[in-house]
């Protein structure tokens, strides 16, 4: 990996980190979520918005190297729509509850604006790193609940979730690391074209 993509990878996971711990803000000053008294959790839950995009784009790049066939891109577009449609209906069902309409539109606004207005192809990479880190999201997600480090209201969420987790907070996942992916592959797309 050169010193391009690195300064790629730490930009995208800066922005994407400073636009996502705003909306954590939002969401704390809307009495959605709480942190915890203690102060590692305090340092931890900050820096989440910074080190979940930074570690996702280094493995997206070690998969993209690994992994270069991209035959599935034809299907990603068959997955985003699907997604659309469920954030489409969480949005109906959901407008009243601070974190699932937050959440759910910034996902929607994301999907929509890479998939209908962007030239940039890479969601097919992304939904396969995607599936990739659920398996590390799981085991992270339920320890941070469990002990206390982040407390979400339900009154503020549809209450709807897979194996003890809310649909919210795969939204909120997907969302942040959408936006780290676009911003990466954005930023290496202007250097290679500036490179010639």
């Amino acid at each position: 990996m050169n010193n391009s993509y690195i300064k790629t990878i730490l930009l995208a996971s800066c922005l994407t980190g400073i636009f996502f711990s705003l909306i954590t803000f939002l969401l704390s000053a809307l009495g959605v979520l709480s942190v915890g008294q203690q102060t590692l959790s305090k340092l931890l839950i900050a820096g989440l918005p910074f080190i979940i995009p930074a570690l996702a784009l280094w493995l997206y790049q070690f998969l993209n190297s690994r992994f270069p066939n991209n035959s599935l891109e034809k299907f990603s577009l068959l997955v985003s729509n699907i997604l659309l449609g469920i954030c489409v209906a969480m949005l109906f069902f959901g407008y009243q509850k601070w974190y699932t309409l937050i959440t759910t539109f910034i996902l929607l606004s994301l999907l929509i604006y890479i998939e209908y207005l962007n030239k940039l192809r890479f969601m097919y990479r992304f939904y396969r790193l995607f599936i990739l880190l659920l398996i590390l999201f799981y085991p992270v997600y339920l320890m941070v609940i469990t002990h206390g480090f982040l407390k979400f209201n339900a009154e503020a969420s549809l209450k709807l979730g897979i194996g003890g987790v809310s649909i919210e907070a795969f939204f909120y996942l997907m969302a942040m690391l959408l936006m780290a992916v676009y911003l990466f592959e954005l930023f290496k797309h202007k250097i290679s074209k500036s490179n010639g």
